[in-house]
C-alpha cells in the first residue's frame, strides 16, 4: 500500500503496482494502435491466472451503468475446458472461408461475460464498458485478444454448466497474439470488411477521421 492511499483503493491491487512501477509503459495511443481484434494466438504460451484476474478486476473497477455492477466473468485457461469454448464460437463473419484458428493458434485463454439476470435484465451498456477495460489491459501487458458475439449459447451453456440465470453476451478470446493486422482507409465506396492477403496480413478499413466528425464548433 502506498503511504496516503485509502484502504479500497484500486492500486492495493499488488499485481497492478508491481506491473506499473516495474513495466515500461505503453502510452494510450500505443495501446489504441494495438487493442486490434487478434484471432490467431500462440497457444502454447499460456496467460497467468493472476493476469486474467487482473483483466477481470479492471472491469469490476470500470464504470457500471446505475452502479448496477451486474456483470460476472467465467475464466478459462485449462486446454480441455478452452476447446470447449473454442467449439461454441463462430469467428470471422466476413473472412466466409475460414473457419477460426487452427490447433496452435488458438487463444490461450478466455474470459465470458455473464449478465447475473437477478441483479439486473439490462446489461449491454456494461458488456461494451467492461470488455475494452479488459482488452486494453490485455495490451498494456503484451497480450491481445478479440471480442466475440458469435456464439452457440445453448452449446456453452451446456458444456460448461452455466446457470440458467445467466446470460451470455460476449466471449472475450486472450494469449499471446500470433498474426499481422494492419490498419488502412476505406476506400472510396466504403468498403469496411476485413481480408487477409497471401502473406496472411488481416488488413482492416477505417473510415477517416474527417468523415466521422459531422461538424465542429
Amino acid at each position: 500500500m502506498l503511504a496516503g492511499d485509502p484502504p479500497d483503493h484500486p492500486i492495493n491491487s499488488l499485481y497492478l503496482f508491481l506491473f506499473t512501477l516495474y513495466s515500461n509503459a505503453m502510452d494510450f495511443a500505443e495501446i489504441i494502435l494495438k487493442n486490434r481484434s487478434y484471432r490467431k494466438f500462440m497457444e502454447k504460451q499460456p496467460v497467468p491466472e493472476k493476469v486474467l484476474e487482473e483483466l477481470v478486476n479492471y472491469a469490476r473497477l470500470s464504470a457500471s451503468s446505475g452502479n448496477i455492477q451486474g456483470l460476472k466473468f467465467y475464466i478459462s485457461k485449462d486446454p480441455e475446458q478452452n476447446r470447449l469454448i473454442f467449439s461454441a464460437l463462430r469467428w470471422a463473419y466476413y473472412l466466409k472461408d475460414w473457419n477460426g484458428p487452427e490447433e496452435g493458434e488458438r487463444p490461450a485463454a478466455y474470459i465470458i461475460l455473464l449478465g447475473d439476470t437477478e441483479i439486473h435484465k439490462t446489461i449491454e451498456v456494461d458488456v461494451g464498458i467492461a470488455a475494452q477495460s479488459m482488452l486494453l489491459g490485455a495490451v498494456s501487458m503484451g497480450y491481445g485478444g478479440c471480442m466475440i458475439g458469435s456464439i452457440d449459447r445453448v452449446s456453452l451453456r451446456k458444456k460448461l454448466e452455466i446457470p440458467p440465470r445467466f446470460d451470455i453476451p460476449l466471449v472475450i478470446a486472450l494469449g499471446k497474439p500470433n498474426e499481422s493486422i494492419r490498419i488502412e482507409d476505406t476506400k472510396e465506396e466504403g468498403e469496411i470488411e476485413y481480408w487477409r492477403d497471401e502473406f496472411r496480413v488481416h488488413h482492416v478499413p477505417k473510415r477517416s477521421l474527417q468523415e466521422l466528425i459531422i461538424k465542429s464548433f
